[in-house]
C-alpha cells in the first residue's frame, strides 16, 4: 500500500493529501529514510512522523485497504 494512503487509513493523518504534502516536505521517515508518497508500506516497518517540534513514531502491524474508526487502531502501534 502507499505510504499517503496508509497514513489516512491508519488515521494517523486524517486527509491523503495533507499526507502527500507532509512526504513531499520531508517529515515523513519510512524505516529512517525520507519516504515519498508513493513509497511503498510493509508489516514490520518503521514510520516516523515529525510535526513542528513533535516526532512520532509508528510500527506497521497491519495493512488494510479500508478500516472503520475502531479497526484504524488495530494498524500500527506507537513506539516511544
Amino acid at each position: 500500500m502507499r505510504l499517503d494512503k496508509y497514513l489516512k487509513v491508519a488515521r494517523i493523518i486524517k486527509r491523503r493529501t495533507i499526507a502527500n504534502e507532509a512526504c513531499d516536505a520531508g517529515r515523513i521517515q519510512l524505516n529512517g529514510k525520507v519516504a515519498k508518497a508513493g513509497s511503498e508500506v510493509k508489516i514490520g516497518d518503521i514510520i516516523s512522523v515529525r510535526f513542528g517540534d513533535k516526532s512520532y513514531k509508528y510500527e506497521v502491524l497491519n495493512i488494510n485497504e479500508h478500516a472503520g474508526k475502531t479497526d484504524a487502531a488495530s494498524l500500527f502501534k506507537a513506539i516511544e
